[in-house]
């Protein structure tokens, strides 16, 4: 399982269980409103730092790949070079 199914998961889980206790929880209607409300803004706030997470490390894998990349273009590269100069 990757990493953003399991956070992602990780967050829906904790949002259901949240709005599933507030709605069992023996409280007026306008507290109740405002407890979903405000756990809503804390999920929306948790998943927007979970995605720039995920996307921070996409972000890396795609230069650490990138490198590699360039590395083996090189190596290549140099390859062809050296068989052109033996065959020269």
């Amino acid at each position: 399982m990757s990493t953003g199914k399991f956070v992602a998961g990780f967050i829906v889980g904790g949002v259901v269980g949240a709005v599933i206790g507030v709605l069992l929880a023996p409280q007026s209607g306008e507290e109740t409103r405002e407890m979903i409300s405000n756990s809503t803004k804390d999920a929306c706030s948790k998943v927007s730092d979970a995605a720039k997470e995920i996307q921070q490390k996409a972000e890396s894998v795609v230069d650490e790949v990138q490198k590699k990349g360039e590395e083996i273009i090189d190596k290549i590269q140099g390859m062809i070079n050296k068989q052109k100069n033996e065959n020269n």
